[in-house]
């Protein structure tokens, strides 16, 4: 019950928290660099706590504490793949699970981030809502994976972060407020370049024409998975609720914003979604608004007797997208010994948390 009177300091947006810090202090007596000092604590050594936040007085401190907290995640498990991935389970202070994956390439440091707890969208190709929609996350909760992954990351020699995708556990724009703040703490807070964070939607209009309203240039992923509606009804239950017509309409407004690329994500799934003549109207959809195409070989899931699409037949399909004009690339599958599809890694940790609670 404490934790819930304290603010947290990892929730508030830049001038929020500046001037929260500044009248905290103020009202103390103390200098006004006292803010300055917290600041730099939070957003360069990103401390994992107030008590470690050594240049202030004890007495400070606690007095910082006593109205203020950090919402730090806890390690629960950490997988580390043989591709070098790396797949973090995070216990928050309500003993929520979420998951974050690190994914090392040659010239950058990507790291996937979790919006929700759980899953409410019920896509029948994802891991996800195996264990159901627990909650929303807070945005200090979606930015501490970001700071503990990166204090990971520093301890364990993989370089900076360089890029963030919001394609962890939930839909993001199905948690609006704390996403938008959280990605205001990463870009202004964190100095994480716009164009190097990436949302993924399943296709929330209101959300896509929230997010192109942004000065920011923050990329668009749209997981389409199909490229014709009653396909993509059976891949993707919110396509009855906001049918492919409307989301290209959502994803053109967003287009005409300018510089805010974006990506169409489309599984391939064997005998599903992976017949060639299913390249055109993808090609189509893709040449309307620009979007890049990411061909990602299906993960495997517990409950559902499906298979990737043959290697050559998603070369063919990658193929045929650049014959009618758009740039496609195959998305290498990364981190499958450590069961680095979305939301497997916490669905084990759920069934082995609950069987040592037995």
């Amino acid at each position: 019950m404490a934790d819930q009177l304290r603010a947290d300091l990892l929730s508030l947006p830049p001038d929020a928290l500046g001037r929260v810090l500044i009248d905290h202090f103020q009202a103390r007596g103390q200098p006004a660099y006292r803010a300055g000092q917290v600041e730099r604590w939070i957003y360069t050594a990103l401390a994992p706590s107030i008590e470690a936040m050594t240049d202030l007085p004890r007495a400070e401190r606690e007095a910082l504490a006593e109205r203020f907290m950090l919402s730090e995640a806890e390690e629960a498990t950490v997988a580390k793949s043989q591709d070098g991935t790396v797949k973090h389970v995070w216990r928050l202070a309500d003993g929520e699970l979420v998951e974050s994956v690190l994914i090392p390439t040659e010239k950058r440091l990507t790291l996937c981030i979790s919006s929700q707890a759980g899953c409410a969208m019920g896509c029948t190709f994802c891991a996800t809502g195996w264990g159901g929609f627990r909650r929303q996350l807070s945005a200090g909760e979606i930015v501490a994976q970001y700071r503990a992954s990166r204090r990971w990351a520093e301890a364990n020699e993989l370089g900076p972060v360089t890029n963030i995708v919001y394609m962890g556990m939930g839909e993001p724009l199905a948690n609006r407020a704390a996403v938008h703040d959280s990605l205001t703490i990463l870009n202004r807070g964190y100095d994480v370049g716009a164009r190097r964070i990436t949302v993924s939607t399943v296709g929330l209009v209101p959300g896509i024409l929230e997010l192109a309203e942004r000065p920011e240039q923050f990329r668009l992923a749209l997981s389409l998975h199909a490229p014709e509606s009653d396909l993509r009804r059976s891949l993707i239950p919110l396509e009855r609720r906001y049918p492919l017509p409307e989301v290209m309409e959502a994803l053109e407004h967003f287009n005409e914003a300018g510089g805010k690329r974006i990506t169409f994500e489309y599984t391939m799934i064997a005998g599903i979604n992976d017949a060639p003549e299913l390249i055109e109207p993808l090609a189509e959809l893709a040449r309307r608004v620009g979007a890049f195409v990411n061909l990602i070989p299906f993960n495997p899931i517990p409950y559902q007797d499906w298979h990737a699409s043959p290697p050559a037949r998603i070369r063919a399909f990658a193929a045929g997208l650049e014959r009618r004009g758009v740039t496609a690339a195959v998305r290498e599958s990364r981190g499958r010994d450590i069961d680095a599809a979305c939301g497997q890694l916490r669905a084990h940790a759920l069934v082995h948390i609950e069987g040592t609670r037995g």
